[in-house]
C-alpha cells in the first residue's frame, strides 16, 4: 500500500501538493486543550509525504509564488500601522521586540557553535522558534539548500506553544495593567432644553469632542443638520459618539428623548452601504461628494468588526460600511454612488496586485553591498513585503488603488502560505527524517532556548522596566513571535484592542529584522 502511494505521489507532484494542503489543514484544526497547529500542520504533512515520496517535490516556483502572495497581503494590510509604529508608543514597542529578536539570534549563534550545529540548521531553528515563514525562505535562499527547513520544522511546534504558555504564566503571575477600554460608539437622542433660538452651526460648537450631530427633528419631521438651520427649545437632535462624551452633551443640551427621530423613517432613513466603488476609496470624509441633488449625512463607519467615529479626516477603505442618513428616495442613488456590492468586497484589482508584486520582486533582486559581509539583497522574502508596506501606506496612486478587501486579502495570503509550506515540506521530508533521527532532541532543546530568549526578554523587560500595559505587552510579544495562534490567544485573553494595534505595528518590522538577521549571519559566517 505504501509503495503504491509513493509511486502515485511521485508520478503527480501536483496531486501530492494539494493532498498535503488538505490533510495538513484537517490536522491543523485538531485542538488539544485549546492548542492547535493551525496552518503550520501543512508543513508537517508535507514532511511526512516528502519522507514517503522524495521525488514528489513540486517545482521551486510553487513555493516562491506562495510566499510572495502571503507577504504581499501582509504588507498591504499592515502598511499604515507599520509606518505609524515608527513614532510614538510604536517606537518603544519596536525597540522592545527588536531586543527580543536579537537576543534570540545571539542564543542561536552561541548554542549552535557549542553544539556543533551547522549554520543552515541553526538559522532554520531561529526561523521556526519565531514561527517566521519569510525568514525560512530567506535562510533557504542564503544557504543555497533546504537544510534550514529541517531546523524550522523541529523548532516550530514549541515556537507556537511556548509563547502561549509564557503569556498564560504572565497573565496569572504578574500584575495586570490594562489600557482603558475605548467605549463603544452609539447614538443618543436629546430634546433641547430652555435656550434662545440659535443656528445648528452654533449648536455644534457646544458639543464635546467625539460627538457628531447627525439629524434634527422640528415640527414633527426629521431633517439633516444644515449649519444655517435654526433650532430652539423642544427640538430633537440625534447625536453619535462614545457614552462619556454623549453624557457631557446631554448635560449641556437637554434631556434624553424617547426615540422620536429613530422611529420616524418617513422623511429620513438610514442605510448601511458597502464602499466598493473605486472612485470613493481613498477619500477623506470631508472630501466625499454625494450625487447631484442628494443631501445626506454619514453617521458612522464600520471597518471590520469595529465602529469608527466619522471624523472629517477619516479615509475610506475598500469594504467599509457606511451608516448614511438621507431621504428614502435618495438611497438608491447613494447605493450606486458608493458601490454597495457584497461581491466586490471579495474582489481586487489584478492590475495593482501584478504591478505591486513585480515591484517587490525587482526590489528583492537589488544587491546591496555591506562592507565586510559582501552583497546583500532582500530577496523574495523581503522585497515584496517592503514594497507592499509602502503601497499599503499610500493606499492609491492616482486612479490605481493598491488596497485589497480584507476578505480577499485573507484568502490570498492564506492560500499563498499553504502553497509555500506544502512545497517546502515535500522538499525537506527525506533529509528531515535523517537529521531528526541523529540530532532531534539536541535541535529541539536549542529551539526552545531560542524562543525563550525572545519571549522572556520582551515580557520581563516590557513589564518590569518599561512598565507597559499588559495588553500592549501581549501584542508586542505576539507580533515578535508572529504565529496567528499566539495572536489569537493573546487577543482572546486580554479584552483590549491594543493587542491588535501592537501586533499590527510590530509584525512587519520584526519580519524584516528576522530576514536581515539570517541573511547577514549566513553571508558573514556561512
Amino acid at each position: 500500500m505504501l509503495e503504491f502511494l509513493k509511486q502515485l505521489l511521485e508520478q503527480s507532484p501536483i496531486l501530492a501538493l494539494f493532498a498535503v494542503i488538505g490533510v495538513g489543514y484537517a490536522v491543523g484544526q485538531i485542538s488539544i486543550r485549546g492548542f492547535s497547529l493551525g496552518v503550520g500542520a501543512v508543513l508537517f504533512a508535507g514532511l511526512a509525504a516528502g519522507a514517503l515520496a522524495p521525488k514528489a517535490t513540486p517545482p521551486g516556483l510553487v513555493s516562491s509564488i506562495g510566499l510572495i502572495m502571503f507577504l504581499y497581503g501582509i504588507g498591504i494590510q499592515y502598511g499604515k500601522q507599520f509606518f505609524a509604529g515608527l513614532r510614538g508608543p510604536g517606537l518603544k514597542w519596536n525597540v522592545l521586540a527588536a531586543a527580543g529578536v536579537l537576543g534570540s539570534l545571539a542564543v542561536t549563534l552561541l548554542l549552535s557553535r557549542v553544539a556543533g550545529v551547522s549554520l543552515a540548521h541553526a538559522t532554520g531553528l531561529f526561523a521556526g522558534s519565531l514561527t517566521s515563514t519569510p525568514t525560512l525562505q530567506a535562510a533557504i535562499d542564503a544557504a543555497g539548500n533546504r537544510d534550514p527547513a529541517i531546523g524550522y520544522s523541529v523548532s516550530y511546534p514549541f515556537g507556537v506553544i511556548g509563547p502561549i504558555l509564557c503569556l498564560f504564566a504572565c497573565w496569572r503571575l504578574l500584575e495586570r495593567r490594562l489600557t482603558p477600554v475605548t467605549p463603544t460608539l452609539q447614538p443618543l437622542e436629546i430634546t433641547l432644553g430652555e435656550r434662545a433660538t440659535t443656528t445648528v452651526a452654533t449648536l455644534l460648537t457646544e458639543l464635546p469632542a467625539g460627538v457628531e450631530l447627525v439629524a434634527i427633528r422640528q415640527g414633527g419631521a426629521n431633517r439633516l443638520p444644515d449649519p444655517q438651520a435654526q433650532v430652539k427649545t423642544g427640538d430633537g437632535v440625534l447625536l453619535f459618539g462614545a457614552p462619556p462624551a454623549l453624557e457631557q452633551a446631554r448635560l449641556a443640551l437637554g434631556t434624553v428623548d424617547a426615540g422620536r427621530l429613530s422611529k420616524d423613517r418617513g422623511t429620513l432613513d438610514m442605510a448601511r452601504l458597502f464602499v466598493t466603488r473605486p472612485t470613493a476609496i481613498g477619500q477623506a470624509l470631508k472630501q466625499v461628494q454625494f450625487p447631484a441633488g442628494v443631501a445626506a449625512k454619514i453617521a458612522e463607519v464600520r471597518r471590520g468588526d469595529a465602529v469608527v467615529f466619522p471624523a472629517p479626516d477619516l479615509v475610506l477603505e475598500y469594504g467599509d460600511r457606511l451608516g448614511v442618513i438621507a431621504a428614502p428616495e435618495a438611497l438608491p442613488a447613494l447605493r450606486k454612488h458608493f458601490g454597495d456590492s457584497i461581491k466586490a468586497t471579495a474582489e481586487f484589482s489584478y492590475t495593482s496586485v501584478g504591478l505591486g508584486m513585480s515591484l517587490g520582486v525587482l526590489l528583492g533582486l537589488i544587491q546591496i553591498p555591506i562592507p565586510g559581509v559582501g552583497a546583500f539583497s532582500l530577496g523574495l522574502a523581503g522585497g515584496p513585503l517592503v514594497v507592499a508596506l509602502i503601497l499599503g501606506r499610500f493606499g492609491r496612486v492616482g486612479p490605481l488603488s493598491w488596497h485589497i478587501p480584507l476578505s480577499a486579502n485573507l484568502t490570498l495570503r492564506n492560500f499563498g502560505l499553504t502553497l509555500f509550506l506544502a512545497a517546502v515540506g515535500l522538499g525537506a521530508g527525506a533529509p528531515f527524517v535523517t537529521t531528526v533521527s541523529q540530532t532531534g532532541f539536541l535541535l529541539l532543546g536549542i529551539g526552545a532556548a531560542i524562543l525563550l530568549a525572545a519571549i522572556l526578554t520582551i515580557v520581563l523587560v516590557g513589564h518590569f522596566v518599561l512598565k507597559l500595559p499588559t495588553d500592549e505587552l501581549f501584542g508586542v510579544a505576539s507580533g515578535a513571535t508572529g504565529n496567528p495562534a499566539i495572536f489569537s490567544y493573546a487577543s482572546s485573553t486580554v479584552p483590549s484592542d491594543r493587542v491588535d494595534v501592537a501586533f499590527a505595528t510590530i509584525f512587519p518590522s520584526m519580519t524584516i529584522l528576522k530576514i536581515l538577521c539570517v541573511q547577514v549571519v549566513l553571508g558573514l559566517l556561512g
